[in-house]
């Protein structure tokens, strides 16, 4: 006869329009309680070697080979069999079911060896077992015991399903509903060993959390950058297509291949063409599509629907409502900011008087001091134009004595640039807007809503906030060293009145530094680690929904010295 468990008083019973939770973040949620929020609620997840790994062993039980056996049956074995229950509230995929007739065994399927622990299997696998266990049972089994089989090992291992064990399984249910019901992630572990393997470290931040909050030593933990790389296609006439898991790009003249792993973003520049397959599989692997005018204008992107957190978004418009919380987030951006300018102009100070360094320097300091106590927007705003005042006079200070004639900069212009410097900066800033609304979205942020920036109709409001600390450091940058190491030229520049545009040449050099720049290492000034440009854009960002989210006091920012 079938056991129907009974469930302990505080034990979630689901109505018929509350979403099911799923077994397997049951078991998540017993292992780490932050991890299981951030895959369930926030839809998190990071694909790792190890989490590929698991995919192949899973293949075979992935696959459906029949539903529940007939009563009558004599021995049977199913695969990836779905089942589901509204009294507890839970659907789990059971990778294989044997037993005979009325009787049945779930068995799960570890990539791992078995590990070598007094009860045989962890605590997060019992559990997930016995929620197996007790759908089989009220679809009318007798379950008497369940198993793990270790592909590492190749080893069986069984499961004793005690009462303890059935009531810590429907406990761990209610704990991660209640924890889903607080629309805030539960505290990261401390300097435990269970995140330096983790698929979602780069994302959960435990280390960083737990030092601006508790002063806990950050481990090198931070993940290596995601293999996968952006994408530009900047030739007119050329066309993306889809052909299995690669992108082709063709052209008149040839034809490439790339595979679809390895591509993080599609850019498209220009008249481009993209097949609706090709955007489809993009957006199915999580891979945004964005679209630039020739002359550098970031259009938009398409992305995925479920890309984020959606309470990242509620946080995000609750702060955005909020004058003081506006004021104060938009202060330290802006303090950073011109910090970072203050930074790139004496490092890079190569002519003019050391007199003028110096003043300038002094100045730049005490704005950066005065903007983070500004009464409001409109003092900050006008703060941070007297900086930018002060580092465009003393900008052409940072150009080398061999620096072209024609890459002479008397002051910062635009719509339309008047000169190949302000054509190279306008263009790397229409990159850098286009980076941080990538990865805004990827964080759950909607872009278009900001706290300093004022929301206007197409304006990316919120990247252009959060790319503001980095203008110096990341666009800046990346046009002194394409200036000052010759790597375009005058006649890579057209002129027409009183605008100068970018032939494709410049296009395609500034393209290619400005990926080098991200590619590029620095130490994190508040973490101390190594990690490239491109990845610390991502941290920021992440740090914000941290801090809008009220589990960071403060925002962290990126001010090297």
């Amino acid at each position: 006869m079938s056991r129907q468990p009974e469930l302990p008083l505080n034990a979630p019973v689901a109505a018929a329009d509350t979403p099911l939770v799923p077994v397997r973040m049951v078991n998540e949620h017993v292992y780490c309680p932050r991890l299981a929020y951030l895959m369930w609620v926030d839809k998190e997840w990071a694909e790792t070697a190890d989490t590929a790994d698991g995919k192949r062993v899973h293949a075979r039980a992935d696959t459906p080979s029949g539903g529940l056996p007939d009563e009558d049956d004599a021995a049977f074995r199913t695969t990836a069999l779905t089942l589901s229950s509204v009294r507890m509230g839970i659907i789990g995929k059971l990778d294989v079911v044997e037993g005979a007739g009325r009787v049945a065994t779930p068995i799960d399927y570890k990539r791992g060896k078995r590990p070598h622990v007094a009860r045989g299997v962890y605590q997060p696998e019992r559990v997930q077992l016995a929620l197996q266990a007790m759908l089989l049972e009220e679809h009318g089994f007798t379950v008497p015991d369940a198993a793990i089989w270790y592909a590492g090992s190749r080893e069986r291992v069984t499961v004793d399903l005690d009462d303890e064990l059935r009531q810590d399984a429907l406990r761990a249910i209610s704990e991660l509903r209640l924890s889903a019901a607080a629309h805030k992630p539960p505290p990261p572990l401390i300097d435990s060993p269970k995140c330096p393997r983790c698929a979602l470290a780069g994302i959960c931040l435990p280390d960083e959390i737990n030092l601006i909050r508790k002063g806990v030593i950050p481990r090198p933990l931070n993940p290596a950058d995601d293999p996968a790389l952006p994408l530009h296609v900047q030739i007119p006439g050329a066309r993306v297509r889809k052909a299995g898991d690669t992108l082709v790009v063709e052209t008149d003249e040839n034809r490439t291949e790339i595979p679809m792993i390895h591509v993080s973003d599609l850019v498209l520049h220009g008249p481009v063409s993209v097949t609706t397959p090709a955007v489809g599989a993009l957006l199915s692997a999580g891979v945004p599509v964005a679209w630039m005018t020739t002359g550098g204008w970031f259009l938009g992107h398409a992305r995925p629907l479920d890309l984020g957190s959606f309470d990242t978004r509620l946080n995000q418009y609750r702060v955005a409502d909020n004058v003081l919380r506006r004021r104060q987030v938009a202060s330290g951006l802006i303090a950073a900011k011109i910090r970072n300018q203050r930074t790139i102009l004496r490092r890079n100070w190569k002519a003019g008087q050391i007199k003028d360094r110096d003043r300038a320097m002094t100045r730049l300091r005490h704005l950066a001091e005065t903007a983070l106590h500004a009464p409001d927007t409109t003092r900050l705003l006008g703060i941070e134009g007297e900086a930018a005042s002060i580092y465009f006079r003393h900008f052409s200070s940072m150009l080398t004595d061999t620096a072209l004639p024609g890459f002479r900069f008397e002051r910062r212009n635009r719509r339309p640039p008047a000169d190949p410097i302000n054509a190279l900066l306008s263009y790397a800033y229409a990159l850098a807007t286009r980076s941080f609304s990538a990865a805004l979205a990827r964080t759950g942020f909607d872009p278009t809503r900001g706290v300093f920036h004022k929301p206007r109709h197409g304006r990316l409001a919120l990247a252009l906030d959060m790319m503001e600390p980095f203008r110096p450091i990341l666009s800046d940058s990346t046009v002194l060293t394409l200036v000052n190491n010759r790597e375009v030229a005058a006649t890579d520049f057209v002129y027409s009145g009183a605008s100068c545009a970018m032939k494709p040449a410049a296009r395609k050099a500034i393209i290619s530094a400005w990926e080098r720049r991200l590619e590029q290492e620095a130490v994190h000034p508040v973490f101390g680690y190594r990690i490239s440009m491109r990845r610390i854009i991502d941290v920021q960002c992440r740090l914000l929904a941290r801090h809008l989210s009220g589990e960071l006091e403060t925002l962290p920012q990126y001010t090297p010295r």
